[in-house]
């Protein structure tokens, strides 16, 4: 008997795999560097966003279902945790989020893909909250 193994999170392929993630990566940032909308989520990030970028996309490839990138490199996520020492409140949030839909649609996501990884994306900000408001 054959058994059928369903990835739990498809996204990764769904995407269009890591050259897919990269680019999202990289226009979200390419966004957050550029536009004052996203200023106050831009000011936690060092000057140089090389690591930044690699860090998420590490974690957006196992986050996704991809390959485990982020564990290999760095070990288990702990995300609260490795966001605690920066302020990020409902503007910071919501200034991720944006900057995120925002980069989704400009690398022409389809509206049911960037529909579901809205959800999933605001449910991880809003858990890296660690201020009031």
């Amino acid at each position: 008997m054959n058994t059928v193994v369903i990835n739990a999170n498809p996204h990764f392929h769904r995407l269009g795999g890591a050259e897919a993630v990269r680019g999202l990566v990289d226009k979200f940032y390419d966004l957050m560097d550029e536009d004052p909308d996203y200023y106050g989520v831009r000011k936690l990030h060092p000057q140089d966003l090389g690591e930044s970028r690699n860090k998420l996309y590490w974690f957006l490839s196992e986050w996704m279902g991809g390959p485990k990138l982020f564990s290999e490199r760095i070990g288990q996520p702990f995300l609260r945790q490795r966001h605690m020492p920066f302020a990020i409140g409902v503007s910071e949030r919501d200034q991720w989020m944006a900057c995120m839909l925002r980069a989704m649609q400009e690398i022409g996501l389809a509206a049911e893909l960037r529909a579901e990884l809205q959800q999933a994306f605001f449910k991880t900000a809003d858990f890296m909250r660690n201020q009031p408001e």
